[in-house]
């Protein structure tokens, strides 16, 4: 089907406006010439797309289905314009970046430095939240862009104002005293008799592994409620309890005297950015977004 874009226009004004004279109009064009376009189409899609009631020409069922798609193919190619636009604009300005405390720093200052070198006039900021904090800042106009984690076992809320780009996928071991050290993998069923050291209940990480326990059976025991990672991560160490670990967590903070045991279920986190949606981003976010997941393969392949 060999179709023209002023053919699709014609049938989208036609539509939208009703009449031959008020499509013509709208587009700058003579009544005959809408007209002319819409024969041509009639002829490239094999299909009656209008029909003459009276004096008025009106879509036939095929001519609507058409026109719907007509908007559809239209929308894309103005996104792709404007993407291509985008794309000759200079990387410069302000981005303003969210971020939040110890494994996020591994990420964000490799990336501000990645940008100091690359975009000269390229500035960024960061504030940090709380990182079930960081959606809600984009969302908000806080920040530009921010870093965030979702965990399949409990998704961060999505919203129609902010977008989520996933930049790695890392699986949960459990953190625990090195005399402790098993040679496989274990269960979460296995161990739901340990004591364990959460974040509190109200947070999404804690609520991601409460649902994990939960599908293998149990309530995890809580022995100590810690938002701290490093902290968290101390406390395994000295044998006090088990915690989750992921291999981030482990590059960063792993203390003396402490072990990861491998799961054998699929307890996953997602590190990601969350941005404002709109149909095309501005280059300066583009920009930041991939010096964000060329830092992130680079941490993955050490």
């Amino acid at each position: 089907m060999d179709v023209t874009m002023g053919q699709l226009r014609a049938l989208r004004e036609l539509e939208r406006c009703g009449t031959m004279a008020a499509a013509a109009a709208s587009l700058g064009y003579t009544t005959g010439a809408v007209s002319q376009q819409l024969a041509n189409l009639e002829k490239a899609t094999g299909t009656a797309l209008t029909a003459r009631t009276g004096r008025r020409v009106q879509l036939t069922r095929g001519g609507m289905i058409m026109a719907e798609h007509a908007e559809l193919v239209l929308q894309a190619v103005a996104d792709a314009r404007r993407a291509l636009d985008t794309e000759k604009q200079e990387v410069a300005g302000t981005v303003r970046v969210g971020t939040f405390a110890t494994t996020a720093a591994a990420l964000l200052v490799p990336t501000i430095a990645k940008a100091l070198a690359r975009y000269p006039k390229l500035a960024v900021t960061s504030r940090e939240f709380s990182v079930d904090g960081t959606a809600a800042a984009v969302r908000d106009g806080e920040v530009d862009l921010a870093l965030g984690i979702d965990y399949p076992h409990a998704p961060m809320p999505r919203e129609p104002q902010t977008e989520i780009v996933r930049l790695h996928t890392e699986r949960f071991g459990l953190a625990v005293a090195d005399t402790l050290r098993s040679p496989c993998a274990v269960s979460l069923e296995s161990v739901r008799e340990w004591q364990w050291i959460l974040p509190p209940k109200d947070t999404q990480y804690a609520r991601a592994v409460y649902a994990a326990c939960r599908l293998s059976g149990f309530e995890p025991r809580v022995v100590h409620e810690v938002t701290d990672t490093r902290t968290s991560l101390e406390l395994a160490a000295q044998g006090l309890g088990v915690t989750p670990l992921t291999s981030l967590m482990e590059d960063l903070l792993r203390p003396r005297g402490l072990c990861r045991i491998e799961l054998e279920d699929r307890v996953e986190r997602h590190i990601v950015l969350v941005r404002r949606a709109q149909p095309v981003q501005p280059v300066a976010i583009t920009a930041l977004t991939d010096l964000f997941a060329e830092v992130v393969r680079e941490a993955r392949d050490r």
